[in-house]
């Protein structure tokens, strides 16, 4: 099993992610200086060390602060995996008992949130390289499998399968997408690239082709 990078080798290895995932990226080092969704994940790990060390009042205290620095809100009990990217970032919003695996793409605007007042799990679990599109909510304890696609706006408060796409409010769940769907922009993210172009005749799901 390989060993899990620490300090500034987990740091580079988010410069990386950040910079395979996102096509308008000049340079490892402008990421390193201003990308404010890795920001955000660096400040995380510090408070989620914290948070489960017991210092739960200067963990919440950090992440407000950089909640004001970076316009991304991530409760210091939520647990994020590797190479998670927030790419844009503005508005993000990851509540207290969200799990976010390895992978992970994510757009501005995004609310993984609760739908009860509950002190148990009320937030999702969203599995490895599954990408959510700008402006989704996933709301309440559900399980967003790995691989799935999350369009964008859609409102999810149902689990999705392992490599299904999910459109609509309330989203409905695609297990097996049709080409069109497929390739859009998000999927296009794992093939280098950030859009579809212009001179491709298909006709695309809008909730997905603007993610």
């Amino acid at each position: 099993m390989t060993e899990r990078p620490r300090g500034f080798a987990l740091m580079a290895e988010d410069v990386r992610a950040a910079k395979d995932r996102d096509p308008a990226a000049p340079s490892s080092f402008v990421i390193w200086v201003s990308y404010q969704g890795v920001h955000a994940v660096w400040y995380h790990r510090i408070a989620h060390r914290w948070w489960l060390r017991g210092h739960r009042s200067a963990a919440r205290l950090l992440s407000q602060f950089a909640r004001r620095w970076t316009g991304i809100e991530i409760h210091p009990g939520a647990q994020l995996g590797r190479r998670v990217f927030i790419d844009h970032g503005m508005g993000v919003v990851i509540g207290e008992t969200a799990v976010v695996g390895d992978d992970v793409l994510m757009f501005n605007n995004i609310n993984l949130g609760g739908t009860s007042m509950s002190h148990g799990k009320r937030h999702p679990t969203v599995g490895d390289r599954v990408v959510i599109g700008a402006g989704a909510r996933i709301l309440g304890p559900v399980y967003v499998g790995s691989d799935s696609r999350i369009g964008a706006n859609a409102v999810v408060v149902k689990d999705v399968p392992n490599g299904a796409t999910a459109v609509g409010i309330p989203a409905k769940v695609r297990e097996n997408p049709k080409p069109t769907e497929v390739h859009t922009a998000a999927s296009c993210v794992d093939e280098g690239d950030s859009h579809v172009h212009e001179h491709e005749q298909a006709v695309h799901e809008p909730a997905m082709y603007y993610i």
